[in-house]
């Protein structure tokens, strides 16, 4: 599964993206597993991407996210 973050410059709010993290989760991967798993894997990249603001997020499978927005 992967958690896709739409995300916004903070800079300049107009430039968005989705962003796709890789989410670990035991097996059988579900998505209330991933929901359930979100928040500290949000504040984390928060973390390691302060230019970039996380306006909203979902869970999708592998390969689904990372487009332009």
């Amino acid at each position: 599964m992967e958690l896709i973050l739409s995300i916004c410059l903070i800079a300049n709010p107009g430039t968005c993206r989705e962003e796709a993290v890789s989410v670990n989760l035991e097996q059988p991967q579900i998505p209330v597993q991933c929901m359930m798993g979100a928040l500290p894997v949000i504040a984390e990249w928060s973390e390691t991407h302060p230019k970039w603001k996380v306006t909203k997020w979902r869970c999708g499978r592998a390969g689904a996210g990372g487009r332009e927005i």
